[in-house]
């Protein structure tokens, strides 16, 4: 299921830079309670021969308890998405995995360019992946956002900004503002198994867009804390937050009996079971069988991740994402 998500903002692809980064990492930390959360596993310069210079992130987002019960009766009870993200800003390519379903995948490209969305092909894909897509525009300000996650103070039709004068934002802001930006994520999402295909795509493609309106919601409604920031200031603050995140999750994660104290490595339900052998001896032979558990991967990194497309770009914040 291919589609692209066009959000607008009122500022430059520049200032978007840091406004993303502080914006994801201070609602990664908010978002992180109970063992549950995003957590930073890797996070560093990387070099690509196409793309150039960029930066590398690598994060585990433990959700089970986020999601809806008729996909909970599927899965081990402790789940996590592995996020990879290669940012060569303002082109970026994510991917997401997950570590017990190896059929599933999320790929996002994405590029940021200083106009309201009129870009048709932004992302330069090719034709047979035009006929396959659907666009649909994701609007900060007139778009519905769900009960519980509505903020008065992030809401773009009451927020005005000290720093920058800019809002509170009405109805055609896109066409008359004079500072714009749009971000262009090409969202593909693959789940190969019958029967649950369509269903799981769709969820997906819904909790993306509802994460792609909140995050670029509160990027704007959070403009007079991370304003003036250079990139070093931001990388400073991103690198603070994310070991305060990891610790509340590690914390929440021992305290639960989920993460081993002494090696702070993930156990599975039946981790027990898992490090067990069992000699098993017969009249006709003599061999040694280990036990095997279909959630043994789940403390591990899926080895069915899906190579970044060097064409273009990173799949998935939720990250969404870095």
């Amino acid at each position: 299921m291919l589609k692209e998500y066009r959000i607008c903002m009122p500022m430059t692809v520049e200032e978007y830079h840091i406004g993303q980064l502080y914006m994801i990492a201070r609602h990664s930390s908010e978002q992180s309670d109970g063992g549950e959360g995003v957590e930073v596993i890797e996070n560093k310069a990387y070099t690509d021969p196409i793309q150039g210079s960029g930066q590398f992130t690598e994060k585990r987002i433990h959700l089970s308890g986020k999601l809806p019960h008729w996909i909970r009766s599927y899965i081990p009870r402790f789940i996590y998405l592995t996020e990879k993200a290669w940012n060569y800003y303002p082109y970026t390519e994510t991917e997401y995995t997950c570590s017990v379903i190896p059929r599933f995948a999320i790929k996002i490209r994405t590029r940021y360019e200083n106009n309201n969305g009129s870009s048709e092909n932004c992302l330069d894909i090719n034709e047979e992946e035009l006929k396959q897509r659907t666009v649909e525009h994701v609007d900060i300000l007139a778009d519905p956002v769900d009960e519980k996650h509505y903020k008065k103070e992030e809401d773009p039709s009451v927020f005005k900004s000290k720093k920058t004068g800019r809002g509170p934002l009405t109805e055609g802001w896109r066409d008359y503002s004079d500072i714009i930006m749009c971000s262009y994520k090409l969202v593909d999402v693959s789940f190969q198994v019958f029967g649950l295909q369509t269903r799981i795509e769709d969820f997906a493609q819904r909790a993306i867009r509802n994460i792609l309106l909140i995050g670029h919601r509160q990027a704007f409604a959070w403009i007079d804390e991370w304003y003036g920031m250079t990139i070093e200031d931001v990388r400073d603050y991103e690198c603070g937050m994310q070991k305060e995140t990891n610790e509340k999750i590690r914390s929440a994660q021992q305290s639960a009996g989920i993460v081993d104290t002494e090696t702070n490595t993930q156990k599975t339900d039946d981790n027990k079971e898992d490090n067990e052998e069992e000699d098993l001896d017969s009249s006709e032979n003599k061999k040694t069988l280990k036990k095997k558990d279909s959630t043994s991967s789940l403390g591990t990194n899926s080895s069915s991740s899906i190579s970044p497309d060097k064409t273009g770009y990173l799949s998935s914040w939720f990250k969404w994402s870095s």
